[in-house]
Order: C-alpha cells, then structure tokens, then sequence
C-alpha cells in the first residue's frame, strides 16, 4: 500500500443537512481508516443562491421546492432518525428558516485560511440544524463568532468584502463546472466521485481503492 497522503475534497453547504450528516460518516471512516494519511478539504456550495437574507420559513420554502407540507414532513421525519444514528439531533420547529449561505461561506473562507475552517463549519451546522438559530442574523454570527477570538468588526468586514464573496462564487463555480450539481460530493483523491451521505463503509471502500492505485 503506497503511504502518499489521499486527499479527499468535500464540498457541501451549510443549509444542507444531508451534508451534515455525510460529514459525521465520513469522519466514522477515518477513525477506522488504518491506512495512508488522508488530508480533507472543505469547499463551499450554495444550494439556493437566490435565498433572500431575511430567510423564509421551513414549510414554505421546502413545500415549494418538493411540492407538498407532507412530503417536507416525510423528509424531515426521515432525516430526524437517520440523524440521531450519527449523533444529529435536528430540530426542524416552526422557528427552523431556510437562509442565504453566501454569507456563511465567505467566513468559512476566512476560517479556512486562519485554520478553523472545521471547527467553524461544525459549528454553523450545529447552530442551524439542532438549535434553529437563524444565521443570516447578525447577532447570531457575531455570538458564534466570538467563540473563535473573531470581533463584530472583522464580521461585518468579511460579509462586506466582495473580493472575497468573488473568491466563494469562483469556488462554487469551479465544482459546478466539474460536474457537481447536488452535495454533499465527496472527490477522493481527485479520482472517485461519491455523491451523497453514504454510508461510512462506502468512504472507506473508496480510500482502500485510492491507496492502491
């Protein structure tokens, strides 16, 4: 087996919580993994870029998009049990708002280059997904960010900088010109494509493959 460092590069967003729940299965796999040394990296999506800032509430906005209250509430259902198998409580109450991610995504650009990109993300999924904090407020932001030494300014800074919203746009773009048009996907070292929340078992397929080619 060839100990070269596998990368793997995931790219997902944080309204997505399928992402959430794939990112939980793929970090089972590497705790299991007992092979070369893997380098993961997180790159952003944006599932809904026309999402207006001031968000829109969770039945609305998913019966439109999948056609009725009932289906939204199958989904939702189903991803409250799948959830819990990988310690994901979600919480999708009546105070659970779909958001506008771009804003999310240009400080997770920053974290990444400050090397909390990680901790942050998981802690926005986090924040969204289990205690239904609505993260295109800025207070929300500013509480979050301050458990990463960040201060209101430089928050404030970041959202408005739009060389860096251009840096996540170009990311995005790039992904999608590459074929991806759904997250969470995972790239595993730039030669298998996995789409989906898969199973810890398939990331783990994928990394014995990866490390004999």
């Amino acid at each position: 087996m060839k100990e070269n460092t596998i990368t793997i590069d995931v790219i997902s967003d944080v309204a997505c919580p399928w992402c959430y729940i794939g990112k939980r299965r793929l970090e089972a796999a590497l705790k299991e993994w007992k092979g070369a040394p893997v380098e993961v990296y997180w790159h952003p999506y944006q599932l809904d870029p026309s999402m207006r800032p001031e968000g829109m509430d969770r039945n609305t906005y998913l019966a439109n998009k999948f056609g009725s209250v009932e289906r939204v509430q199958e989904m939702t259902d189903r991803l409250i049990v799948v959830g819990k198998t990988v310690g994901i409580e979600f919480d999708f109450g009546d105070n659970w708002l779909a958001v506008n991610t771009l804003p999310l995504h240009q400080l997770l650009h920053v974290a990444r280059a400050e090397s909390i990109g990680i901790e942050m993300k998981d802690r926005f999924l986090a924040a969204y997904f289990e205690e239904t904090q609505h993260l295109n407020k800025p207070e929300s932001l500013y509480a979050i960010a301050e458990d990463f030494g960040w201060d209101r300014k430089k928050v404030d800074a970041i959202i408005k900088d739009q060389n860096i919203a251009e840096a996540v746009e170009a990311e995005i773009s790039h992904y999608q010109q590459r074929g991806v048009s759904s997250v969470p996907f995972f790239v595993i070292d730039d030669k298998f494509g996995i789409s989906g929340a898969q199973p810890s078992e398939v990331f783990l397929e994928a990394l014995q493959s990866a490390s004999i080619l």
